[in-house]
């Protein structure tokens, strides 16, 4: 009997739940064997996070039950390296550390945040990357009294989130948000207009041009010397890539990010995919994909319906890998609807208030929905193996990008 085709996706984030849950709908199971390595045993809704941290109550949503019935075979354990000249992954779960052989390997790790190296930073801050961090800055939240200060560091989109999640749930605290340029400069007239009023209404104080260099207990200090009071502050001011594929011989930017081709292929080792904030994709205008669940899917997708094509010798679909909008939550009243370029540049259109905010919520409704339902929703047409390209060599030196713009 021919022997399955080991396929192991790690990470089971939006991305690489997507991708475990497509490969399995693609693939018949009595030639590969899918198994996805997490370190929960829940699904994360990572774009809720904010909501999580400012008291609200998030349905669970475990793997066990997601991916029942599909073939994919599950592996509770936290990634600790790779080996990607040998083809193996190495683990640690409650049977304490393995070594798991791979024949294609899906790299999802995503990112967490990036404290930028900023004195006091790792020591003060709180983060809303990932659950244990939402928890976190939940308890720190609830047990402030009335009149206490929060600053959020960070005016991209998940500064604005959080701060006025905070704000709308707790009015009784004074939030503030620091950005290193002007309010939302990156959206359009009407996006910032709309941004502007909603967070004027909640009582935030903006501080703009704020570059913060320094985190304490009880104040933040920016670059040119002010100091904001802050009982608590909320670190949003970018991610960092999980640092497992800046360890291996992979090839990859400075940053950590696996460079790939079109299919989501490593350039250096063949039988590596790399998906979602992990891959450093370019979409239209030879633009590196931003960090985002909206860059995640469709790399799923992508990687997906190419592991199964080379497998089963049809030719990769091409997934069109571009923007149409950037969804905002402004609270649970209020939203922003971007509308932007394939290269993801704002125009004109936007959509606003309480039409944006359900527009929003049944984006995030229908990305958990994707998840939680891993091979609905898509035509089934399970093509069996037809050949087993052999494990090839790594290519050195393969190009990397001259600057990573992500």
């Amino acid at each position: 009997m021919q022997q399955q085709h080991r396929v192991i996706v790690l990470g089971a984030g939006y991305s690489g739940a997507i991708a475990a849950g497509r490969l399995a709908k693609r693939l018949r199971r009595e030639d590969v064997a899918i198994t996805l390595v997490n370190a929960e045993p829940d699904f994360v809704e990572r774009v809720r996070m904010h909501q999580l941290a400012a008291g609200q109550e998030l349905a669970p949503r475990p793997f066990g039950e997601m991916f029942a019935g599909t073939g994919v075979a599950l592996k509770y354990a936290k990634v600790t390296g790779v080996d990607a000249d040998r083809a193996t992954v190495a683990v640690v779960g409650e049977a304490g550390a393995e070594e798991l052989a791979y024949d294609t390997l899906v790299y999802a790790l995503g990112s967490g945040w990036n404290s930028r190296g900023v004195p006091g930073a790792d020591e003060h801050a709180h983060e809303i990357a990932g659950r244990p961090g939402a928890l976190r800055l939940r308890e720190r939240l609830a047990a402030l009294d009335a009149g206490q200060s929060v600053v959020v560091v960070g005016g991209g989109l998940t500064g604005l989130e959080a701060a006025t999640e905070f704000a709308e749930a707790r009015p009784d605290l004074g939030i503030a948000l620091a950005v290193r340029g002007e309010l939302a400069d990156w959206l359009s007239p009407k996006g910032r207009r709309h941004v502007r009023k909603v967070v004027d209404g909640l009582g935030i104080t903006v501080h703009e041009h704020s570059d913060v260099t320094g985190v304490a207990a009880d104040h933040v200090t920016t670059a040119d010397g002010t100091t904001l009071p802050a009982a608590v502050t909320v670190w949003t001011a970018g991610f960092a890539v999980h640092p497992i594929a800046q360890a291996t011989t992979l090839e990859t930017t400075a940053t950590g990010r696996i460079v790939v081709d079109a299919t989501m292929r490593s350039v250096s080792h063949p039988d590596v995919y790399a998906i979602g904030d992990a891959a450093l994709a370019m979409g239209p205008g030879d633009k590196p994909l931003r960090m985002s669940c909206a860059s995640g899917v469709p790399t799923a997708w992508q990687a997906a319906d190419a592991v199964a094509a080379r497998l089963t010798g049809t030719k990769p679909p091409k997934t069109p890998l571009r923007y149409f909008n950037q969804c905002v939550s402004l609270g649970r009243r209020e939203g922003l609807i971007q509308y932007v370029t394939a290269d993801d540049r704002a125009v004109r259109a936007a959509l606003t208030g309480r039409l944006a905010a359900v527009y929003k919520e049944l984006v995030c409704k229908g990305a958990a929905w994707g998840v939680a339902h891993p091979t609905l929703g898509m035509p089934a047409r399970r093509r069996p193996v037809v050949r087993r390209e052999p494990r090839p060599a790594p290519v050195a030196g393969a190009p990397a990008p001259a600057a990573e713009r992500a």
